[in-house]
């Protein structure tokens, strides 16, 4: 029986070489990888490994400078930047144009992040990762979204505060974690709101309730991964980095 403390042996004959499994995975070259983990900056199954030549099972959680590192090849992490229009959906009985339509030519079982209002625009993560994506959407781990809006103007000047303090509305109190004013136009304004709120149409409800109802809206970033300049109706792979700070993210 494992006592506390007590090291375990996770290597495996059979397994993958670690310094080739982490540079498969996006860490860095083969050699770069070797100096980790002669660093002692690599733990396997919560063990830190100083050995070269170890070779680890399949499934192995790793984690470099204490950060997950995600090795299976089979799972995917995409970032969409979903159209107006677009249902989020894989499939639509409706036949509605709908998310699954984009990435209907991938060979994975994908499914969404969260959802987006057809009328909202943005950033929606699209994986084949469960676990992941389950955390990700649980209120428990407070992800941050961050939404710019179009609404009417002028903006005064206590209005971040006002929805900071929290708004009232039919099914509770929502409160923004930062709000700000991007640009002030004649009679419109673009706004940022960022908040950890799930609540169905929540960011429209609430700028309506304080009188600045939504004209048009984006989600820009989703926890640790920004939108960036992907164009709409598009989707790229997220880099070792982001993957490893959505794990982070979700506590795993």
């Amino acid at each position: 029986m494992e006592r506390p403390g007590e090291a375990v042996d996770v290597h495996d004959p059979n397994g993958i070489r670690l310094q080739k499994l982490l540079a498969a995975s996006g860490v860095g070259s083969r050699r770069k990888c070797e100096e980790l983990i002669a660093e002692g900056r690599v733990e396997v199954n919560g063990q830190i490994v100083l050995e070269l030549g170890i070779r680890v099972p399949p499934g192995a959680i790793i984690h470099v400078d204490g950060e997950r590192v995600q090795t299976d090849p089979e799972r995917v992490y995409l970032a969409f930047n979903k159209p107006l229009g677009v249902v989020t959906t894989m499939n639509d009985e409706l036949g509605r144009v709908n998310v699954g339509d984009y990435v209907a030519q991938r060979r994975e079982r994908l499914f969404h992040v969260g959802r987006l209002d057809a009328d909202t625009e943005g950033l929606l993560l699209l994986t084949n990762d469960g676990e992941l994506a389950n955390r990700l959407q649980h209120p428990a781990y407070g992800i941050l979204k961050t939404y710019v809006a179009q609404v009417p103007g002028p903006i005064p000047r206590d209005l971040g505060k006002q929805l900071r303090e929290g708004v009232e509305l039919d099914d509770g109190v929502v409160r923004v974690d930062s709000f700000k004013l991007v640009d002030s136009l004649p009679g419109k304004a673009i706004v940022e709101v960022v908040l950890h709120e799930g609540r169905k149409h929540i960011v429209r409800r609430m700028l309506e309730a304080v009188g600045h109802p939504v004209q048009a809206l984006a989600r820009t970033q989703v926890g640790p991964v920004r939108l960036g300049d992907t164009k709409p109706g598009k989707y790229r792979p997220l880099s070792a980095k982001e993957i490893a700070a959505l794990y982070k993210a979700a506590g795993l």
